[in-house]
């Protein structure tokens, strides 16, 4: 058996450490890089808040032709969520 110093990756996740702080990080971002793609949100802007309290849902907003309904079928809402949701609960 052979030591290969310190871990670097486990299951996937990133590790990062500041031994003089005593501080130990675990990064998804190949993950959630991963599922963006796959939902084809890899362009999507950032934002704190996904949605603001202001803002008002309605029938409106709903796609409308044939043309926007087949660009919601490409990113399906509930597995999209799920996804980055598993990253937040198992990390």
């Amino acid at each position: 058996m052979k030591d290969l110093g310190p871990s670097q990756q486990i299951l996937g996740m990133r590790i990062m450490r500041d031994r003089k702080n005593k501080r130990l990080w675990l990064s998804q971002e190949k993950y959630i890089k991963k599922v963006l793609d796959r939902f084809n949100m890899k362009d999507a802007k950032p934002v704190g808040t996904p949605l603001a309290a202001h803002f008002k849902l309605s029938t409106e907003l709903c796609p409308s032709n044939d043309k926007e309904k087949e660009e919601m079928r490409k990113s399906p809402y509930v597995s999209a969520v799920g996804s980055l949701m598993y990253a937040m609960v198992c990390t």
